[in-house]
C-alpha cells in the first residue's frame, strides 16, 4: 500500500507540474520529495510511559504498567498495546487490568492486546500488567512494552461487532505500514 500511495502522490506533482508550468523545477524536486515524506509518515505517533517493579523475587510477579498516549496527528483506530515480555515470566500466567471488552493473545514471547475504541489526539490508554516470574528466574528480566500502530483510513472497527474488522496478521499481510513505539523496563531477580 506504501508504494501505491507513493506512487498517486508522485502521479499529483506531475499533473501539477503539468498545470503549472511557471513553478521551477527544482521547487517540483522539493515538493515531492516533501510528499514522500509526509506519505510515509506515520498517522498516529504514541508516547510511551512504562513503569516496573524494580526488583522482585524468582517465582514472585514483575507489575508493569503502560501508558500510551495518541499525539497524534490523527486518531489511532488499528492499534495494539503489549510487546515483549522476559524470558524468565511464565507467560500463561500473566494477568492484565485494561479498559472493558480489551482482547490479548500470545504470539511466541510476545503478548498483545485489542482495546476496543478509536483513540483521538491526545487521547490515553492505561494497561497494567502482572506477570508471574517461573521458579528458576534469575538475573536481570527485561520487559520491552508498547503500541502497534497500522495506517489504515477510518473505519477499521466494526461497530456492530464490537471488534477490529481485520485482524493483526490481515494487516501485515496487506502491507499496511506499521510503526512502533516501545520503551524498556529491567527487573532484577533477588533472591
Amino acid at each position: 500500500m506504501r508504494n501505491s500511495l507513493t506512487k498517486v502522490a508522485s502521479l499529483a506533482l506531475l499533473a501539477g507540474a503539468l498545470i503549472v508550468p511557471a513553478v521551477p523545477a527544482s521547487a517540483t524536486t522539493t515538493t515531492a520529495a516533501h510528499t514522500a515524506k509526509v506519505a510515509d509518515d506515520p498517522f498516529a505517533v504514541f508516547k510511551i510511559n512504562l513503569k516496573a517493579s524494580k526488583t522482585a523475587k524468582a517465582g514472585g510477579h514483575i507489575k508493569y504498567s503502560l501508558t500510551a498516549t495518541n499525539t497524534g496527528p490523527y486518531s489511532a483506530d488499528a492499534w495494539f498495546v503489549g510487546g515483549q515480555f522476559p524470558k524468565g515470566v511464565d507467560l500463561r500466567k500473566i494477568r492484565y487490568s485494561a479498559p472493558k471488552g480489551t482482547i490479548c493473545a500470545l504470539d511466541g514471547r510476545a503478548l498483545y492486546c485489542s482495546v476496543p475504541y478509536v483513540l483521538e489526539k491526545d487521547d490515553w490508554v492505561r494497561l497494567v500488567f502482572d506477570a508471574k516470574l517461573k521458579k528458576n528466574a534469575k538475573g536481570a528480566q527485561k520487559a520491552t512494552l508498547g503500541v502497534i500502530t497500522y495506517d489504515v483510513q477510518q473505519g477499521m472497527w466494526d461497530q456492530e461487532k464490537g471488534t477490529w474488522s481485520l485482524a493483526q496478521e490481515e494487516l501485515e499481510r496487506l502491507g499496511i505500514p506499521e510503526h512502533g513505539y516501545a520503551k524498556s523496563a529491567t527487573t532484577r531477580i533477588v533472591r
